[in-house]
Order: structure tokens, then C-alpha cells, then sequence
């Protein structure tokens, strides 16, 4: 098959790390694995990385609190769950890092990073559904086997929406 494959390096949802040095073999024999969504934590692991890959392997930051040390490190962005909320500035955030304004991109990280936390307070999709519905868009409920957001964190959710800037209309 010829479809372009970005792979999950999600230690916290599967248990496992995938290290540089696997990434770096798999882009080297799998012609199509073309990219890493890193969501490590780890920006020694992401500079090993970028380093073995030699190119063959674009990351991509898989932590919205993270997004510039990555892109700044040679990642080509982010795959994101913040860009639900706020689209326009981690945009932003990710080209002005890329286009050399490290400065301006660390402060719109640092802007949004109680946000970015915020919405990691439950299990994804959890609380960036109750911020879509915050928003008044209709996201709706969630399905089984997911509930609900703890009304503590939802009230955490929503002050972080706010001093973000963001208009909280439910």
C-alpha cells in the first residue's frame, strides 16, 4: 500500500515508547511511514530523533504544551487537540516558531499553555468536547464508554477558556 503513514508514539495511551532508534529503522525499510506524531514528552528523545531520521521522518509535536520546543527543534507542527478551540493562534504559534520568531511563538505557548492543560484534565475527547459545547457550538454528548466531565474540572475547563480569551456562551 502506498498511503503516506504517520505514526502514534503515545506512551500514556499505549503503554509503550517507541525509541528514536526504532523510529529511525522503520523510516529507513517502510518507504510510506513518512511522519511521527511524538507524544513522548521527552525533547532529548525528539532531537534523537530528528537526528537519526536524517530527514526521512517529519515530526510532529503530539503535545500542545510542547509545540514550540518541536517545531523549533526542526518539527514540522503539531497534531493538536488546542487547535479545536483556539485554530488561529496555535496556527500561529506553529509558523511563527517555524519562520525563525521563537520568541513570539513561545509567548503565544505560554499564553495558552493553562488552556492546553486544561484540556488534558480528562481522557481526550472529554474536555475538548465540553469546551465545543462551552463555545456554544453543538458537539452534543459524549458516547459510552466515556461520560461526562467532572463538574470540578469542568469549572477548571471553563476559567482556562476564559483568561484565554475565549467567549464561554453555556
Amino acid at each position: 500500500m502506498d498511503l503516506p503513514v504517520i505514526l502514534y508514539n503515545i506512551q500514556g495511551r499505549t503503554g509503550v515508547n517507541i525509541s528514536p532508534k526504532t523510529l529511525a529503522g522503520l523510516s529507513k525499510e517502510v518507504e510510506n511511514i513518512v511522519a511521527v506524531k511524538e507524544a513522548s514528552g521527552d525533547i532529548s528523545q525528539v532531537a534523537e530523533i530528528l537526528a537519526l531520521s536524517e530527514g526521512r521522518l517529519d515530526v510532529y509535536s503530539g503535545n500542545d504544551d510542547q509545540i514550540v520546543p518541536i517545531t523549533a527543534l526542526g518539527g514540522k507542527g503539531v497534531i493538536s487537540v488546542l487547535s479545536h478551540v483556539l485554530p488561529q493562534e496555535t496556527h500561529d504559534m506553529v509558523i511563527k516558531t517555524m519562520s525563525g520568531d521563537v520568541k513570539a511563538g513561545a509567548s503565544l505557548q505560554l499564553k495558552y499553555l493553562g488552556l492546553a492543560k486544561a484540556l488534558f484534565l480528562e481522557v481526550n475527547p472529554i474536555p475538548v468536547k465540553a469546551a465545543m459545547n462551552m463555545m456554544g457550538f453543538k458537539a452534543g454528548t459524549l458516547r459510552m464508554p466515556l461520560t461526562e466531565m467532572e463538574d470540578v474540572n469542568k469549572e477548571i475547563l471553563r476559567q482556562a477558556m476564559k483568561d484565554a480569551g475565549i467567549k464561554v456562551v453555556a
